[in-house]
């Protein structure tokens, strides 16, 4: 069958909806059909794109070919004494848990949403609340199937191929369309959470909660208050926790312990939404409500998987509540030692103003091979910001270049904005990412809206 074809270019964007394009959109439902789209696609290139969870532009190719490969969903096989699973790169990250769940294995990594494709996984390297224990996905990865940009595929693993592995690593589907993976699972005993939550009553406060005992915890995540100034900035709800075993279970749970338990899923968000519903005064109300009905601490309460690592997919495109303009998600890191830095960035955004009630610290662990991989040990925020904020695109550039002034850098999978000349001061191994890409894919078979804008 040929591979099916939009015959006009259609709406493409990212989940911040900040960066709209257009598109031919291709939905290949085998490796033949992927090679001969990447084979015959015109000047403009094609990229892969999985469930459309970038929040930028990555995923996006403006007057080119998009692949979207949702349509290779198989999974081949699972080891189930020995935790591997080899699956189609189409395959999210809800699929595995629906199928691996009853065996007693779980995902060795997962972000704040579960529809995520594993392709999606490994080409932003996504990580997760257990980062300073686990490290970023693609290093639970044992082999990939990469189809490069003349049309022919291989397998690529770290031993035998580790510049194109661990390029592809967190290269944001620069380096070929990833057919397919082997990925390394973490057993558990139950399909439920072991949380203990406390709050902190500042940014010091929580720093230091995190560096004392995070080690003690596979996960960790901080909800962060960035409305808040004074004596309070900074202040936070602390949530971390373990896969529950058997025996903590209550008699009610322990019939089904391993029965995937996903939480009731909400009406989708309405399709038009105002802009301004998520200002200063509406934020901050919810921040100082969300802030004062966390416990002040609270120890071993039994949790579903989904409501500890996954809450807003209980609500159906969720997105759309920024309204028309979309958001930015603003992600980064800095090093351990750059304290300083941090308090700043969080001093700053406080006294700016700015309406994130979606704001999360956590300490990274270990930095990760890939050479685009976002995670370096320390310090990462993440926040949403309302696209329209005013002065909004000048603040987040004066962020950007106190972030690489302070040795760290910004998350490309959350990105539409980046400047490229901040880029290469953030990313050092860049210039040997383009040397390699130009190596393997010389006619920019592989590109995106991301590539082009920021001269990757």
């Amino acid at each position: 069958m040929p591979v099916p074809l939009a015959a006009e270019p259609v709406p493409v964007t990212g989940w911040g909806r900040t960066a709209p394009t257009s598109a031919q959109v291709l939905r290949p439902g085998s490796y033949e059909e992927a090679v001969r789209a990447v084979r015959e696609c015109g000047g403009r290139g094609a990229i892969a794109r999985g469930l459309g969870r970038a929040y930028g532009d990555a995923a996006q190719n403006a007057g080119g070919a998009v692949l979207d490969m949702t349509g290779l969903d198989r999974i081949h096989e699972i080891d189930a004494a020995g935790g591997l699973v080899t699956c189609d790169a189409g395959v999210s990250l809800h699929r595995l848990m629906q199928v691996l769940l009853p065996l007693g294995w779980f995902v060795p990594v997962t972000p704040g949403t579960r529809y995520v494709t594993v392709g999606g996984a490994i080409g932003a390297d996504i990580h997760g609340k257990n980062h300073h224990l686990s490290g970023s996905f693609t290093r639970h990865v044992r082999a990939l199937e990469l189809l490069t940009g003349d049309g022919g595929t291989r397998v690529v693993t770290p031993e035998g191929e580790p510049d194109l592995f661990w390029a592809t690593a967190g290269g944001m589907g620069l380096t070929g369309v990833i057919l397919a993976a082997t990925i390394e699972l973490l057993p558990v005993e139950t399909a439920f959470m072991s949380v203990d939550t406390e709050r902190a009553a500042d940014l010091d406060d929580l720093m230091a909660r995190l560096a004392a005992d995070d080690h003690r915890y596979r996960y960790s995540v901080a909800w962060i208050d960035l409305l808040a100034r004074g004596a309070r900035t900074g202040r936070a709800v602390l949530t971390r926790g373990d896969h529950a075993p058997l025996d903590a279970l209550p008699p009610r749970l322990r019939r089904e312990p391993l029965a995937f338990r996903p939480a009731t899923r909400l009406p989708a968000a309405p399709r038009f939404t105002p802009g301004g519903l998520l200002g200063r005064r509406s934020v901050g109300l919810f921040n100082e409500f969300w802030y004062r009905r966390a416990p002040r601490e609270q120890r071993g309460r039994i949790q579903k998987l989904s409501a500890f690592f996954h809450p807003l997919d209980g609500l159906p495109e969720w997105n759309r509540v920024y309204g028309p303009g979309g958001f930015v998600q603003y992600q980064f890191v800095v090093g351990h030692g750059e304290e300083d830095a941090l308090r700043r960035i969080v001093r700053r955004i406080g006294s700016r103003r700015c309406p994130s009630f979606l704001a999360v610290l956590k300490r990274f662990g270990e930095a990760d091979p890939g050479w685009l991989s976002f995670p370096v040990p320390g310090w990462t925020l993440a926040l949403d910001i309302p696209a329209g904020l005013p002065g909004l695109a000048a603040f987040l550039d004066e962020l950007d270049d106190e972030v690489a002034a302070a040795g760290g850098r910004v998350y490309l999978a959350k990105d539409a904005r980046l400047r490229p000349d901040v880029l290469a001061r953030m990313y050092p191994r860049l210039d040997e990412f383009r040397e390699l890409r130009a190596r393997i894919d010389p006619r920019r078979a592989i590109t995106s809206d991301l590539a082009r804008r920021l001269g990757v």
